[in-house]
């Protein structure tokens, strides 16, 4: 059967991709080698946000008395902690079925492989069929990367997918790498009552934040008792008898760390091999599949999108980059008369969802400073803020960096409550180019959390009032 488009790959940027270019007129087919919605829906954002959600009311439970609220006994289902996320992430499957089916997408199980001249070989539970497209998008997404002397047996040493379906819940835990996955568990984990130990390599953890949110979490992590080893790595572990124990080289000696698990968070590798890139002449470098900047391969026919591509690992990237394709594809076949607007890479919000959240975009203040900007830096901290008070939630702080001679947005960088849900006003902001005065002269309302962005914006024009 002749297809106008394919997507291979049904994740956060491939089932967009199939639903837009749909939209646009063009017969569409999909093909998922395990489940609907990929990693994302499935086994990433959403399963995990469901574990943070539960790891949230046990805390709060547990310091009710903070609030007025007496609650006496409070105790987790570990096993119903699990089953409710795993329900989270099938509901999530269901409806990005509805949506295939809405939008008049066929999809198709199996493994993918290019085969050439616009041809899909499609490997299933009924054997091997070959498909015909004019267009293919190849969104394949990626993995957990496995280190050489950190080999993950998925029982010991284990995966983000393996950590959000533990049959029990481990007493102690070592985590490697501290970046969102990590990051997360680790507050997941260390809330439910695991010893958590995170082992990072660089520095600081979450080593691509500002260097002030890096400091933060850390001693927020402390705080809530969490182990941080940082300039540190994990030379081997032995997984012989009933845990681990795992040689971690610092700078001041080798010690050994013992734990019933291993969690390897040491980030995402993309899913290109095996599926006839090589043999089909579309190029690869460093791991990644090269594209263009409306996510043409250096075969024409041919997209890639998502993980398996050079841009930022987030499904939000992936998202926009699947739209991006589709409409490109639209407007070569002419049912389109708009061309996409391309990412601008460097306007990507990226967020944490531990406790406390983090929320970055745009320029760091070490990153402004190396690109050369004179620039004015304002922060707030949420101890200042009426809201956060109320709430319970005063660590953390808003940070914002701004071009001193033009005033335009570079960057900023939130540690604390919701502040995955205000990075949006700063993305929104620097897309308009907004300046620090329009921020300043934006009614922001009164008492939120979001003001601290205002606030903060005051700090660096010499302009607070509220500090």
């Amino acid at each position: 059967m002749a297809y106008d488009v394919i997507v291979i790959g049904s994740g956060p940027g491939g089932y967009p991709a199939a639903i837009r270019a749909s939209q646009l007129g063009l017969k569409v087919a999909i093909i998922e080698k395990e489940s609907l919605g990929g990693i994302c829906l499935n086994w990433g954002c959403i399963p995990t946000k469901a574990l943070i959600k539960s790891a949230n009311i046990y805390d709060y439970m547990k310091h009710s008395a903070d609030y007025g609220i007496q609650a006496s006994s409070v105790q987790h289902d570990f096993g119903a902690v699990i089953k409710r996320s795993r329900g989270v992430a099938d509901k999530m499957n269901k409806g990005v079925t509805f949506l295939m089916k809405k939008n008049k997408i066929e999809v198709i199980m199996g493994f993918a492989k290019l085969k050439g001249k616009g041809q899909v070989e499609v490997t299933g539970s009924e054997g091997t069929k070959t498909l015909d497209a004019k267009y293919i998008i190849v969104a394949t997404g990626g993995r957990s990367r496995e280190l050489p002397n950190l080999k993950q047996d998925g029982k010991k040493v284990i995966g983000y997918r393996e950590a959000m379906v533990l049959p029990q819940q481990p007493k102690s835990m070592i985590i490697v790498g501290s970046g969102a996955i990590g990051s997360e568990f680790a507050y997941v984990y260390n809330s439910l009552g695991t010893k958590v130990t995170i082992v990072e390599f660089l520095p600081r953890i979450v080593p691509v934040e500002d260097e002030e949110v890096s400091k933060e979490l850390e001693k927020q992590f402390k705080k809530q008792g969490i182990d941080v080893l940082t300039n540190a790595t994990v030379e081997s572990v032995d997984s012989n008898g009933n845990g681990v124990k795992a040689q971690v080289k610092k700078q001041d000696g080798t010690v050994t760390l013992e734990a019933d698990i291993v969690l390897s968070a040491v980030g995402v590798v993309a899913n290109i091999e095996g599926i006839g890139l090589e043999q089909n002449g579309v190029k690869t470098d460093k791991g990644k599949i090269v594209v263009d900047k409306y996510q043409q391969t250096s075969v024409p026919n041919i997209y890639a999108i998502g993980d398996c591509t050079p841009g930022q690992a987030l499904a939000h990237v992936a998202t926009k980059e699947g739209i991006n394709a589709a409409e490109h594809i639209a407007y070569t076949e002419k049912k389109s008369t708009h061309l996409p607007e391309p990412l601008d890479y460097n306007n990507i919000p990226g967020c944490t969802y531990c406790t406390p959240e983090i929320a970055s975009i745009g320029y760091t203040e070490k990153g402004a400073k190396e690109a050369g900007y004179e620039i004015k830096v304002g922060k707030f901290p949420f101890m200042a803020s009426g809201k956060a008070s109320a709430a319970g939630a005063t660590d953390g702080f808003v940070k914002v960096i701004f071009d001193a001679k033009y005033g335009e947005f570079l960057g900023a960088h939130m540690i604390g409550a919701n502040v995955t849900e205000m990075i949006a006003e700063v993305s929104v902001a620097r897309k308009l180019e907004t300046t620090g005065h329009e921020i300043l002269n934006a009614i922001h309302p009164h008492p939120t959390m979001s003001e601290a962005v205002k606030e903060a914006t005051a700090v660096a024009y010499g302009e607070a009032t509220d500090i």
